[in-house]
């Protein structure tokens, strides 16, 4: 089975690109998804962040509210790293286990994982490839505005703290450019699944 990483900055378009691999038959896991689902209740990682960060996140149902979560963390570093520490553990287990059951029923199949932070965490060492998706800071702005209460300040303010382009591209494998029409990001997408397919795991 052949391991992939899937990386690049926020509202690049990581997701479309890794939708396309999962309907090619790849298994895509993303690790986002994954850190949601360790924070719901009974979660792994619920009772530790909320005894770390105060009940002032939860909501009146009692569910951790991840943007007020967000707004409390993301200007500071060091909150950051701790809420990483608390809910990365859990990400991580959970992706070994969807790796380990995915290789066992398709041991030539490709596993890729989608997340942001890849390349800073130092987590694209464990991967046999690595794609880059990109465009341009501008796009990456103008796409995140359309999430739900994304404000413009704090987009760029996300951006400004991961690794610059220019850096990332000295890790990656492949390049995926998304800042065109989707069918071009489609047919490169498809260009780099024929390479990964024929490689050997």
């Amino acid at each position: 089975m052949l391991k992939v990483g899937l990386t690049g900055g926020i509202a690049s378009g990581k997701s479309f690109v890794g939708e396309a691999l999962a309907g090619y038959g790849c298994l895509l896991i993303q690790a986002d998804e994954l850190g949601h689902a360790t924070l719901v209740s009974g979660g792994e990682a619920y009772q530790p962040v909320v005894q770390e960060f105060g009940r002032q996140i939860l909501t009146s149902d009692g569910a951790i509210d991840r943007h007020a979560l967000a707004a409390l963390v993301f200007a500071h570093p060091e909150r950051l790293a701790r809420l990483n520490a608390l809910v990365h553990p859990a990400v991580i287990r959970r992706k070994d286990e969807l790796i380990a059951a995915f290789g066992a029923r398709h041991p030539g199949g490709i596993a890729v994982v989608e997340a942001a932070i890849l390349i800073e965490t130092g987590s694209y060492s464990s991967f046999d490839k690595l794609i880059l998706v990109t465009c341009d800071e501008q796009q990456q702005v103008e796409r995140a505005l359309r999430r739900e209460g994304a404000l413009e300040s704090d987009i760029r303010a996300r951006i400004s703290r991961q690794m610059p382009l220019a850096e990332k591209l000295k890790y990656a494998d492949f390049v995926i450019d998304t800042s065109g029409e989707k069918e071009e990001t489609l047919r490169q997408t498809r260009a780099v699944y024929d390479v990964l397919r024929r490689i050997e795991p």
